[in-house]
């Protein structure tokens, strides 16, 4: 079964409608029970506005509640994944108030990373080209990340006098070390598709030509997989980097007990007996 659903609908009811100048950049879908969210401003290597932002904040609320929803794609169009912030278009910080720029990171581009964590569907992110600042903070925040050949990323922050103000500072570190993180927090040196490999930024580096084939095929695999477990272990393991021993095997006894009370497990016990009959 297909379902699309278009941005008008999507947001209907929300406090962001995509209309005119925020459809034109942002795009979202679902199909076959996965959602692909596109940073869609190629022109401008898909350098984000407050616009756009609100919209994809409010898409991952969408995800997270739409059953039709199991899997999430993100990916930018064009040539680049995402430059990080539009400066023009957000308006001179240089003349405005600390507690107002305080507010336009934690009011609006925080949402981000605090959607993806009340998510507890898959998400996968495709690194279609360049990343860079606040674009490579929210590469960070996905589940499982695949780059092109052609990508390059980078935490240009220290280069304009600014700090990792879209959740890198939490991120990097926990992806490839300590001292691997801010190395390239210092320097903000780019590092190629096949270094992130390396590193453990990204899981996967493919050809440019079949990002999208092959992260499109990991999602649809997820999403035929018992979704009552997808979500369980995805819970686990995040709130397992938070926890000692003793809660996190507490927790996932309580998940055990859940999941062996699903149709999902019965139906695959009753397979494996069959099978083993036959």
């Amino acid at each position: 079964m297909t379902t699309r659903s278009s941005a008008e609908a999507l947001f209907a009811g929300n406090r962001v409608t995509l209309t005119g100048y925020r459809a034109q950049h942002f795009g979202w879908s679902v199909e076959d029970r996965v959602a692909t969210i596109t940073l869609n401003r190629p022109e401008r290597m898909n350098a984000f506005t407050f616009e756009m932002i609100d919209a994809w904040a409010a898409a991952l609320v969408e995800c997270r509640r739409n059953d039709d929803v199991r899997v999430v794609i993100v990916t930018g169009a064009g040539k680049a994944f995402c430059s990080g912030g539009d400066i023009n278009s957000m308006g001179d910080r240089l003349a405005s108030t600390p507690d107002k720029r305080k507010n336009e990171l934690w009011g609006r581009i925080q949402r981000i990373p605090l959607a993806y964590e009340d998510l507890d569907k898959p998400v996968l992110v495709a690194v279609n080209g360049v990343a860079t600042g606040a674009g490579m903070d929210l590469a960070l925040q996905g589940d499982i990340r695949y780059a092109a050949e052609s990508a390059r990323f980078a935490e240009t922050y220290v280069r304009v006098g600014l700090v990792p103000g879209a959740g890198g500072a939490h991120f990097l570190p926990r992806l490839v070390g300590t001292a691997k993180a801010l190395e390239l927090f210092w320097t903000g040196d780019f590092i190629g598709a096949e270094e992130a490999e390396r590193i453990g930024l990204v899981n996967k580096v493919v050809p440019d030509g079949e990002l999208m084939v092959q992260v499109r095929a990991l999602a649809e695999r997820i999403a035929a997989a018992p979704q009552l477990s997808i979500r369980l272990i995805k819970r686990a393991v995040y709130q397992g980097l938070r926890n000692d021993l003793r809660t996190n095997l507490d927790l996932i006894s309580s998940h055990y007990a859940v999941v062996t009370a699903s149709d999902d497990h019965r139906q695959a016990v009753e397979a494996f007996k069959n099978r083993k009959k036959g």
